[in-house]
């Protein structure tokens, strides 16, 4: 009886970290040990110790933080195994059969990482390895500067055109991989994509409105994700929120009225009055606008007009709904009650009585989808939140992946 070593070729990165002893025939031809031999129950038979194979290799240094760590058991399991940083641990999946595991997430950047790994072969004998390696050192650092929804300025259940918008503190050129690690996860199926308006701002929205009532989790998995050259995510972020009932308002500029409509039911007819157009400025957008705030008082300043200058106003509006960036809001206007419903006389925003405008903000969540037609000014979709005026091809266009189907809790 004498020891033999099985040999192999690694895959390249790979090291192994103990070797296989056997004490059993080798194979004439080649040397090896018969793994068959091993199987057997003959008195004094003795299985190979399991072979651990880790990957980065031991004492890999500038390893990259999106690198897996990738593990593997030869002759035996997988029993435990840990990969301890100095910056945190890094968690992983093993597979099915015990014989494989691979990190999740990212590393963190300028950490040094431990990874014991304890094997065990079919006879129940323990093998335990230990190595070590370094990730690359950040330059620079990036974070999420603001995310919205939130509880402070939407509340956390909102209507079902409500996107998922986050501003970043440092330009990102990798967006790809940011995006990658950016994760929605919903109670309902629901297909969606991510979109690029500028280096430091990402949006979300589906294809087709939040279905009613649906439960959403962003698990922004930033720790250790490049955002470019040097430039390394600093922490996670996890925002929980709801959509709530499906409230859909539409107003035609030519029939003067907004129909309200709630889980497909119609629930208010609301005389309006649209803007009286003769300069560009004073005609109510149309396109598919969100419910961007509510506010019970609102001073509203002619724009682009002194005081002194014709056509001069200053005036405490109550009750308001803003719906764009352009100052046009759904809010209570008493000095046109005789109007509503029959022309169209204000300076862009949709004029309604001073009881309607009350119920419409009180009925009204952040991210309800107001829809106006008729009129020659169309939004932008950079206007506010005109993210729905972008068709799904033009929205998918700017998104690093395409868009995907979110994943269900």
């Amino acid at each position: 009886m004498g020891q033999a070593i099985r040999g192999s070729t690694y895959a390249p990165g790979l090291v192994a970290l103990s070797l296989v002893t056997a004490c059993s025939a080798a194979d004439a031809a080649t040397g090896w040990a018969d793994p068959a031999q091993n199987a057997g129950s003959a008195p004094g038979a003795v299985r190979a110790a399991a072979t651990v194979l880790v990957t980065p290799a031991d004492s890999s240094g500038d390893v990259p933080t999106d690198m897996p760590v990738l593990i593997g058991a030869r002759g035996g399991t997988l029993k435990k195994v840990s990969v301890k940083g100095s910056k945190g641990s890094l968690a992983g999946v093993l597979s099915a059969d015990k014989t494989q595991w691979r990190s999740r997430g990212t590393a963190a950047p300028g950490a040094t990482y431990k990874v014991t790994v304890e094997a065990v072969n079919p006879d129940g004998e323990t093998t335990e390895t230990t190595s070590s390696f370094s990730t690359v050192k950040a330059e620079d650092r990036f974070s999420i500067a603001s995310l919205t929804p939130d509880r402070d300025y939407t509340g956390l259940t909102v209507g079902v055109g409500m996107p998922i918008m986050i501003t970043f503190d440092r330009d990102i050129s990798d967006r790809v991989e940011v995006e990658r690690n950016l994760t929605v996860r919903t109670s309902k199926p629901v297909q969606g994509a991510w979109h690029w308006f500028d280096d430091r701002t990402v949006h979300f929205r589906p294809k087709r409105f939040w279905p009613a009532y649906t439960k959403v989790r962003l698990e922004a998995r930033l720790t250790g994700v490049r955002g470019g050259e040097g430039l390394y995510g600093r922490a996670d972020r996890v925002l929980d929120f709801k959509v709530g009932r499906s409230q859909i308002t539409q107003g035609s500029i030519q029939s003067h009225h907004l129909t309200v409509k709630r889980d497909g039911k119609r629930i208010r007819t609301i005389p309006m009055s649209a803007g009286q157009g003769g300069q560009w400025k004073y005609h109510t957008t149309s396109g598919v606008h969100l419910a961007m705030s509510r506010e019970p008082v609102t001073i509203m300043v002619s724009p682009g007009i002194g005081p002194g200058q014709p056509g001069y106003y200053r005036k405490t509006v109550y009750n308001t709904v803003r719906i764009s960036n352009s100052g046009e809001y759904v809010h209570s206007a008493p000095w046109s009650v005789g109007s509503q419903g029959s022309a169209n006389v204000s300076h862009g925003c949709v004029n309604v009585s001073p009881g309607h405008a009350k119920w419409f903000i009180d009925n009204t969540l952040i991210g309800d989808p107001i829809i106006i037609t008729g009129s020659p000014r169309v939004l932008e979709p950079l206007n506010g939140w005109g993210h729905w005026q972008e068709d799904w091809s033009e929205w998918t266009r700017w998104s690093g992946t395409l868009g995907f189907v979110t994943e269900t809790a």
